[in-house]
């Protein structure tokens, strides 16, 4: 199996989890994945602000790709699926300018 593939990478997640035992010792807990999640993001962001180079950044982005896999499989749902048809809507709307960056949102209730 490519090790690049979207298949390899969540066996390899799923490996971890039953490595650990996620299921029975409350590593799949859903709030619990949030705050973990949360703290990676932060990690992120502080490697962006403090002007980390890009190996830092892409470290703490796969921390919080694996976080996202395992949430995936915690809860049960085809991330996959669900990522091509957010991809599909995505695709599907305009963009506009918001302070001088480009936003594609709904923009619900604005003009």
């Amino acid at each position: 199996m490519d090790s690049s593939s979207f298949n390899a990478m969540m066996a390899a997640v799923q490996a971890f989890h039953d490595k650990h035992d996620f299921k029975a010792r409350g590593g799949e807990e859903l709030i619990y994945r949030v705050g973990l999640m949360s703290e990676e993001l932060g990690e992120i962001a502080a490697a962006v602000t403090k002007g980390k180079g890009k190996e830092a950044i892409a470290e703490e982005c796969a921390d919080l790709f694996i976080l996202i896999l395992g949430t995936a499989i915690a809860a049960d749902f085809d991330l996959a699926a669900t990522f091509w048809a957010k991809m599909d809507e995505l695709m599907a709307r305009s963009g506009k300018m918001v302070d001088g960056r480009i936003r594609v949102s709904r923009f619900e209730g604005q003009q």
